[in-house]
């Protein structure tokens, strides 16, 4: 467990106290939803910091996600292959106090108040793990063209609710300045498509040229599984939730294995449906 010093404890303060005021009117619901639940868990305060290990426990009970500590930044493919096994790779240091309101690589006020808030949610969990499922195995050309799409959506993405642009991106839910950008009418904002937004790029200095916006994660998550089908590998993979493994599918025998799995799952809820419309005199 990492103790904080007094004066890092402060920056995370500034930090958090600014975000939560425009969290209810730019974040998405997702987010406003799991956010008390890790204040509640977590410790998330302005006067405390809170500590991978009991962010990590809280999140494998609710997606299946642990976070993992790391010095620094990962290479693309290294990164998308944690995610893949529902692993994301995490810093630990905090931005530097004269500057708080800003960081140039992510620290750890960009992994907690952008990026765990939302890998609490299933659904927004899966989609992170469709991108890093893709690379296992892709080009070097291919993982760039996902590490970008990632960097999109997960870092910079926008989304629809109730017809208002809400942020789920976790370096517009980390940047005061940013967040208020992407949200005004200053921003270029353009539908989100895999086969476009992986050309775009990236910029770390400064706010995005660009905004990519999706209807909801499921309609993201199902682009990036187009698009993951266009990437050339002489293989298809599956994430075996029972062994927490990547299964290689590149013959008969495996697949048979995971069709067998999905008979089981599918006669349980079979069984569940019956048992449902059976107690609803169906």
């Amino acid at each position: 467990r990492i103790e904080y010093t007094p004066e890092e404890v402060r920056t995370w303060g500034v930090v958090f106290r600014e975000l939560t005021k425009l969290y209810p009117t730019h974040a998405c619901r997702e987010y406003l939803k799991n956010l008390p639940l890790l204040t509640r868990y977590c410790g998330y305060k302005e006067d405390n910091i809170p500590q991978l290990e009991d962010v990590s426990l809280f999140l494998r009970d609710r997606s299946g996600f642990t976070v993992r500590p790391v010095a620094g930044y990962l290479s693309p493919r290294d990164f998308l292959a944690g995610l893949a096994y529902r692993v994301f790779n995490c810093t630990q240091y905090v931005r530097h106090s004269t500057d708080p309101l800003y960081t140039p690589e992510p620290d750890t006020c960009h992994e907690l108040l952008g990026h765990v808030p939302l890998l609490a949610d299933p659904k927004f969990a899966q989609f992170s793990q469709e991108i890093g499922l893709a690379s296992l195995g892709a080009s070097d050309e291919d993982v760039q063209k996902l590490a970008t799409c990632y960097f999109f959506t997960i870092e910079f993405g926008l989304c629809k609710q109730e017809g208002q642009l809400r942020a789920y991106g976790a370096g517009l839910l980390s940047s005061i300045g940013e967040l208020r950008h992407a949200l005004s009418d200053e921003a270029c904002v353009k539908m989100f498509d895999p086969k476009i937004t992986c050309h775009q790029e990236c910029l770390i200095t400064t706010f995005q040229e660009v905004y990519f916006v999706s209807e909801s994660f499921e309609e993201a998550k199902e682009k990036m599984r187009e698009f993951a089908k266009t990437i050339k590998r002489p293989f298809s993979v599956y994430y075996n939730p029972y062994t927490q493994s990547v299964d290689l599918l590149k013959d008969t025998r495996s697949i048979e294995n995971v069709v067998q799995d999905l008979r089981s799952d599918l006669t349980t809820i079979c069984d569940a449906l019956g048992k449902m419309n059976t107690y609803l005199g169906i």
